[in-house]
């Protein structure tokens, strides 16, 4: 089995928005994994990649509407 323990990997972006990063993915530190996130900038020295690390987003939880209350006023 592979340890990916302090490695990452970036993909490629397809988003059509211009504020989103060119590239995505993941990174491991110390047995940790964090979203890693790239935007291609220009410098005075040239391009360069710009990074943001963060701890994963939580996935929004799906809503039951077989729990909801039948007894909404509309």
């Amino acid at each position: 089995m592979y340890d990916n323990t302090n490695s990452g990997v970036l993909f490629k972006n397809e988003s059509e928005n211009e504020k989103a990063p060119a590239y995505k993915g993941k990174i491991n530190v110390d047995g940790k994994d964090y979203e890693l996130a790239a935007w291609v900038r220009e410098g005075k020295s040239g391009k360069f990649l710009s990074l943001k690390v963060q701890e994963p987003r939580k996935a929004k939880p799906e809503k039951n509407f077989a729990e909801m209350p039948d007894d909404l006023p509309f």
